[in-house]
């Protein structure tokens, strides 16, 4: 049955002359082909063809005193190379009525016009028009049906009019493969040669460069290899359009030696050779190769064309070189290209990257009918990416007033804005233009929210978004181990596995990032490690800095060292945080170590960096080296202080009872002192006994803080080791006064993947008997070896026996013994406690490493403290 489209026709006519306005689409090669044949016909008409207007061609074709099919024909041929789509149907009705036959040539020319012209809905009525006149057999008009259905995006009409054409030939075939390509059924197009293979068509030239262009873009270069040899089989390697095509298929793949020696072996280039092999360069980011090819193109004698100045234009974008930027403006505008707004476009995102805004604004301006959505937001990214997010907010405002609709890519950039754009408002715009399932708008919103700690929204705008790729599933697992919600960020990563997505090196760095949280599974972080060892992503920058981070925040420094070392390139953050965990694990000398190895390798430190190095010569007491190092910071640097460098200068001079020198970098500070800063004073006050100072200290921490429980208990505790209960008393007071509750002291220890917390004198634990048993014993062993409890670690008005009762019972006692029982000898015991672990319970722990000897790893509020043989890696300096 032969396939009959479905035409929707205007009344009283059987064929809409009145065509939609659509682009012309002409194959280059196809021209040459009409001017001959219009020369052929009627010299002077050819003439008209090649020079004239519209309006005198079609006058001379009116002045010929006899008219057939031939001039007909010809004034077709020039309508559709001039887009002249209207014209092109009204000589159609005007033939039809003028009684002379109507043959397939014609047919096809007018077929071409609606393939060209992208009118699907005309190109129905001709297609009926063929049926009627029985021309549907015909190979040329069959041919032209097929080219205008793939034209129009209709490709299961296309495939049923190629299916039921009786005969066939190279051209049908190439019709149809490269209207699947041109859809983007890359895959499908392969399939599709091998069946014209196999039915016994000999591909020509066109053909081949169909294939190659289309597997170039569905990535299969295996396939691509095995045509290049089918190239050489049949001599198209001479060819210059296979040439060209195989040049990009091999560009597009990263084989650029194999795209070289095509190039360089052909006797004679097009610009299209030429622009093939410098976007291929640029491409594959060999810029400075891609600007030698533009020098030896201009040698050659090959005039540059458009395509080549976007090409060249995006490769001094990614070197950053503004003055040869400038140079390739001056050579546009004298090229005659000053308005084409792909060199504009380029020009601009070269300006932006080279941080020189004024001149990507000017051409923004400049762009008068190029000024669409694409350039507007192009522009937006860049104040963005420059820092001056009130300018891009301005332009967003700017373009929707002049009409200017956003789309999925201006609300993506956006978004990136903090604290300066109403989120809920964006979001509403998002919902009205239907972008809310996008998968790049949906994740844009979604780390809007968890940037401003609403993970409850980002949910929601992630269960919205319909597609979701791997950047949302990324984003997803990142938001939640943001907020420290490990499992859940662990229970997305399960999911997006069991949907088929395959994790990248952004989700295992996500993953790793929430395994770094204290409450967090050490076991589950492992796992991850070994899954990205599994998937060769371990050594990826991003992962293997996540790796040291996780190991380093979860007690294990010498994996974080392991991996450090095996990394074969290091960013900033592997070294910060290498350094950061060795200052945290009081380690002060490999800290340092590490970061003098940094400056012999002149790696760009910044102020993070030298946080980690004050800090850890603060935990190792190194008083006149953290100074030197807060001064090269300054002087050496130039890196202004920040609020957390005076803490840690704060804490260095505290903890080692230079109270005085800590007031006096306080007073010199240029901004007012945070809470931070005057607890770390008041907590060395309370070691140090320096009443005068703790006082003052607690008042400005309280006076901050009215409702936060710390100033008043370091305070009390201060004045209840100095004996002076009263004070003690009416301190409390003035915490139930105000209602200010004590943050109870917790410890958490994992056993077998499950986290256990205990509280002073906890009973709740199902082992409990056990656990206090384990302690008992642990009392007696350890006051044979000399052990003797320090009371004054307990801050309560009541016996030295109750006081030694209340110090058995702390949380991390509880935590060890428990660790003790549940686990063999050879499995080091991991505690985590949220405030500062008690000298006493120090002291005790240590005696616990010598007697059971066992391998304790203990973080409090503060820092690690590793227990061995004995001993603590802090030095008993904490």
């Amino acid at each position: 049955m032969t396939f009959c489209p479905s035409v929707r026709l205007h009344r009283n006519t059987s064929i809409n002359p009145i065509l939609r306005t659509g682009r012309d689409y002409i194959l280059y090669h196809t021209l040459p082909l009409l001017q001959s044949y219009v020369a052929a016909v009627d010299p002077r008409l050819s003439w008209r063809v090649e020079h004239d207007s519209s309006h005198n061609a079609h006058q001379l074709f009116d002045e010929m005193p006899l008219r057939g099919l031939k001039e007909y024909n010809q004034l077709l041929f020039y309508y559709s190379r001039n887009d002249d789509t209207r014209e092109a149907l009204h000589l159609l009705v005007r033939l039809c009525r003028s009684g002379l036959p109507i043959e397939g040539p014609i047919l096809s020319n007018v077929l071409k016009v609606c393939a060209s012209s992208f009118d699907d809905l005309v190109g129905r009525q001709v297609h009926c028009q063929c049926m009627k006149s029985g021309f549907l057999q015909d190979v040329s008009v069959g041919t032209a049906l097929v080219d205008m259905y793939m034209k129009n995006a209709c490709v299961r009409d296309g495939k049923k009019v190629f299916d039921e054409m009786e005969e066939k030939n190279v051209v049908s075939w190439t019709s149809l493969i490269s209207g699947y390509s041109w859809n983007g059924y890359n895959d499908h197009v392969m399939k599709l040669f091998c069946q014209m293979r196999v039915e016994g068509y000999m591909p020509n030239h066109y053909t081949v460069s169909t294939i190659l262009g289309a597997l170039a873009n569905h990535d299969a270069v295996e396939a691509g290899i095995q045509i290049h040899a089918m190239v050489v089989k049949h001599g198209f390697e001479t060819i210059i359009p296979v040439c060209n095509s195989l040049i990009n298929m091999y560009s597009k793949s990263g084989m650029l030696r194999e795209a070289g020696a095509i190039f360089y072996s052909m006797e004679s280039k097009d610009s299209v050779s030429w622009n093939s092999m410098i976007s291929g360069q640029m491409t594959n980011g060999h810029d400075l190769q891609a600007l030698e090819l533009f020098y030896q193109m201009q040698f050659a004698g090959v005039k540059p064309t458009q395509m080549t100045f976007v090409s060249i234009i995006k490769s001094c974008t990614n070197l950053k070189d503004l003055d040869f930027v400038r140079q390739l403006h001056c050579r546009t505008l004298k090229s005659g290209y000053s308005n084409d707004q792909g060199i504009l476009t380029a020009l601009m995102s070269a300006y932006l990257k080279c941080k020189e805004m004024d001149c990507a604004y000017d051409l923004l301006s400049l762009m008068s009918g190029g000024q669409n959505v694409v350039t507007w937001t192009a522009m937006i990214n860049g104040y963005l990416q420059n820092g001056n997010s009130e300018h891009a907010l301005d332009l967003f405002s700017q373009m929707r007033r002049l009409g200017v609709k956003p789309n999925h890519f201006t609300y993506s950039t956006i978004l990136k804005v903090q604290n300066a754009v109403s989120i809920f408002q964006i979001h509403a715009e998002v919902i009205k233009a239907n972008y809310k399932k996008s998968s790049s708008v949906g994740t844009a919103l979604l780390d809007a929210y968890v940037k401003r700690g609403n993970i409850y929204d980002a949910i929601k705008v992630f269960e919205v978004i319909e597609a979701k790729d791997i950047i949302a599933w990324s984003a997803m697992i990142a938001g939640y181990a943001q907020t420290g919600e490990t499992e859940e960020a662990a229970k997305v990563f399960l999911q997006l596995s069991r949907e088929g997505t395959k994790p990248n090196e952004f989700t295992f760095s996500s993953i790793i990032n929430a395994c770094a949280s204290s409450l967090a599974s050490i076991e589950q972080g492992k796992q991850f490690h070994a899954c990205a060892i599994k998937m060769r992503l371990n050594n990826a920058l991003c992962v293997s800095s996540a790796l040291v981070t996780m190991y380093s925040k979860r007690g294990n420094i010498e994996s974080a060292s392991e991996v450090f070392k095996r990394q074969e390139e290091r960013d900033l953050v592997s070294w910060n945080s290498m350094i950061s965990g060795y200052a945290q694990h009081g380690h002060a000398i490999k800290a340092l170590e590490v970061f003098e190895k940094m400056q012999n390798q002149n790696m760009e430190v910044d102020a993070i960096t030298f946080i980690g190095v004050i800090s850890g010569c603060t935990h190792a007491g190194l008083v006149d080296e953290g100074q030197r190092y807060f001064n090269m910071m300054v002087n050496d640097h130039d890196i202004k202080p920040t609020m957390e460098h005076y803490s840690c200068m704060v804490d260095l001079y505290s903890r080692a009872g230079l109270l005085d020198k800590a007031m006096d970098i306080i007073n010199g500070m240029p901004f007012p002192p945070c809470t931070t800063v005057w607890r770390t004073l008041l907590a060395a006050c309370r070691v140090h006994r320096n009443m005068e100072l703790g006082k003052l200290a607690a008042e400005k921490l309280i006076l901050l803080q009215p409702q936060h429980s710390a100033a008043y208990v370091l305070l009390s505790n201060m004045y209840a080791a100095a004996g002076k209960w009263q004070e003690r008393a009416n301190v409390r007071k003035l915490m139930e006064k105000r209602r200010v509750k004590k943050e109870a002291g917790y410890s958490w220890i994992e056993i077998k993947y499950k986290t256990y917390s205990f509280l002073a004198g906890d009973l709740s634990h199902p082992m409990s008997d056990q656990i206090y048993s384990k302690l008992a014993d642990l009392n007696i062993r350890l006051k044979d070896a000399g052990y003797q409890p320090d009371t004054n670690f307990v801050y309560h008005d009541v016996e030295d026996e109750h006081k030694e009762a209340i110090l058995s019972q702390h949380s991390e006692r509880l935590a060890v013994a428990y660790g003790l029982i549940a686990t063999v000898p050879e499995v080091p015991i991991q505690i985590v406690k949220n405030l500062r672990v008690c000298g006493d319970c120090h002291n005790f722990i240590k005696l616990i490493s010598l007697v059971e000897q066992r391998y304790i790893v203990v973080r409090d509020s503060n820092r690690f403290h590793h227990f061995k043989g004995g001993l603590c890696s802090c030095g008993d300096y904490w």
